[in-house]
């Protein structure tokens, strides 16, 4: 399968969505929040780069619920609406 190419403004989504991961990680190593979320420390990696800037729905959520990030918050910061921001 052969995905489409990203637009700018999803991609800049992966970006804040990568940044908002770190910041609320802060000092936990990404080993034990990947564990915790059930994802590899690799996939973990690639999304706090924006390398994955659409990762799948229980991926988050499974991160969300391990950081104590809501998805209301999640959507607020990362959603389209948020590119004026």
């Amino acid at each position: 399968m052969v995905r489409d190419r990203l637009t700018e403004s999803e991609r800049q989504r992966g970006v804040r969505l990568g940044l908002l991961l770190r910041q609320a990680r802060g000092a936990r190593r990404a080993t034990e929040v990947a564990a915790l979320a059930g994802i590899s420390v690799e996939t973990l990696r690639k999304i706090e780069t924006g390398r994955i800037p659409t990762p799948a729905f229980f991926t988050i959520a499974g991160l969300a619920a391990t950081l104590g990030l809501s998805m209301d918050v999640l959507a607020g910061n990362c959603g389209e609406e948020s590119r004026a921001a």
